[in-house]
């Protein structure tokens, strides 16, 4: 990615102009960008275009033969592609504290200018929209990411991310019955949670009362599959899933079988951490599961699920077979992070490097094949990463996603549909996503074609973030 650039230096001022054109005098608010070729996943891709944005929506779309109308600044986009700004829906703010305050700056770098956070603790989500709200309102008009969040995952009895391991956070809570459920999910509703998320140890009792809620109250439902259901019955209560984690069991011929163990197994479990029993039932059934796959059961399984969104989070699925330390970009991206982070994680990625030859890549192989079942049924998909997990470079690891897509059989507008129109519409929202009139002006502007290469999503030269300009240059966080 170039963020060298500022925008300064590709915006022409409309009186510059003036002197050899019949343009309009222009305004305090309107930024035209001039000769571009528009690029949304619902109207394809429209070359030679005029873009008006006044305030913070798009005012007009249209040829170069109409008048220009009266700006402040005019913006020569010849030989660039304008797309809408980037959704990540999978990330979690609190999972790295040293990353959580710079995040928001460092995914605008990245032309991701909408996150949904799908998991962690509901006061510091609360406190941490609230000061993104506070610098966008504030007199110097910081730009700042849409942040979405669900607040902690809904658990069972036993919670995975109950925090006493210092290297897994406390992202999880216990919803042990029917009534916790129904009161959880009213206090998130309260609290302006814009959805919830629930996690893979809750009974079905539980799962049951914590999506009707969620619905009744008009909260869309993200979810693991829990392990006491299978992704044919958990996932047409859902509006979202992530991973595709346990429908690989919902796939294998023995799946009855391996159901049968699975519940013993989480009946059974009396004492203990939440974090072990899933760890040690996803190793112990996953790879088997895989190696028995039956195509006609899992044909049926998909048509169950053609109304829920599934976010395959390849990036950290298949990080066995495409390592992210191994891109040539790599360094630089890392160079950007907190030291400490930074230190930490290239120490981890040199000890990934000895280990991953030997890896078993099976996972990472069914996630990427399973994309293509997934496009056959119509089941749609949306972008996500799971950043910071993993070695996820908040925004940088949105484009290795896009691109991981690409290569699992998507074609590249439908990978953008994936991490523009396909999040919005999860949230119902109509003003997002698209390149029209009316719709926010959160922007990309691209410095080559991302439907000849979708790679090419990392060539950006502009940001625009509600109508504001991002400042490229700016360090997310500040030096030691």
């Amino acid at each position: 990615m170039r963020t060298s650039r500022r925008i300064g230096c590709v915006l022409v001022l409309l009186g510059t102009l003036a002197a050899c054109s019949d343009a309009p005098a222009p305004s305090s608010t309107a930024i035209v960008i001039d000769n571009v070729t528009v690029i949304d996943a619902v109207a394809g891709a429209r070359p030679g275009q005029r873009v008006v944005i006044d305030g913070d929506r798009i005012l007009s779309v249209g040829p170069m033969t109409e008048p220009r109308p009266a700006a402040s600044e005019v913006l020569d986009g010849g030989g660039r592609y304008l797309i809408p700004g980037l959704w990540d829906m999978h990330v979690h703010f609190l999972y790295e504290p040293a990353l959580t305050g710079g995040m928001a700056d460092q995914f605008l770098r990245y032309g991701v200018t909408s996150v949904r956070d799908t998991g962690g603790d509901l006061a510091q989500m609360v406190a941490l929209r609230a000061g993104l709200e506070a610098r966008a309102a504030a007199a110097d008009g910081r730009p700042v990411p849409r942040l979405f969040f669900a607040g902690p995952l809904l658990d069972g009895r036993f919670v995975v991310y109950d925090g006493a391991d210092p290297d897994q956070p406390p992202l999880g809570t216990a919803v042990p019955d029917v009534a916790a459920a129904r009161a959880t999910v009213q206090r998130l509703h309260a609290a302006g949670a814009d959805f919830i998320k629930v996690y893979e140890l809750v009974s079905p009792e539980v799962f049951t009362a914590l999506t009707d809620e969620a619905h009744r109250l008009g909260m869309p439902v993200d979810a693991h599959v829990p392990l006491s259901m299978t992704a044919d019955a958990a996932g047409p209560r859902t509006d979202s899933m992530e991973h595709l984690r346990n429908i690989e069991l919902a796939c294998a011929s023995n799946w009855e079988a391996l159901q049968h163990e699975r519940l013993n197994r989480l009946q059974s479990f009396t004492e203990g951490r939440g974090y072990e029993l899933r760890r040690d039932l996803h190793a112990l059934q996953r790879l088997p599961a895989i190696a028995a796959y039956d195509e006609q059961r899992c044909d049926a399984v998909l048509e169950r699920l053609a109304s829920t969104v599934q976010v395959p989070t390849l990036r950290l699925n298949a990080v066995a077979l495409v390592q992210p330390y191994e891109r040539a970009d790599w360094s630089e991206a890392l160079a950007a992070l907190p030291a400490a982070v930074r230190d930490r994680w290239q120490a981890r990625a040199d000890r990934m490097r000895a280990e991953y030859p030997v890896t078993d890549h099976t996972f990472a192989e069914w996630s990427l094949f399973l994309i293509s079942r997934l496009l056959a049924h119509g089941v749609p998909i949306g972008a996500g990463t799971d950043t910071p997990i993993g070695l996820g470079i908040p925004g940088y690891s949105l484009h290795t996603e896009l691109e991981l897509l690409v290569r699992s059989g998507l074609e590249p507008l439908q990978a953008l549909y994936a991490a523009t129109v396909q999040p919005a519409r999860y949230f119902g929202l109509k003003d997002l996503g698209e390149i029209r009139p009316g719709a926010l002006a959160d922007l990309v502007l691209l410095d080559a074609d991302p439907l000849q290469d979708i790679s090419n999503t990392r060539r950006i030269s502009a940001v625009m973030a509600g109508g504001r300009w991002v400042d490229l240059d700016a360090p997310a966080w500040p030096a030691p």
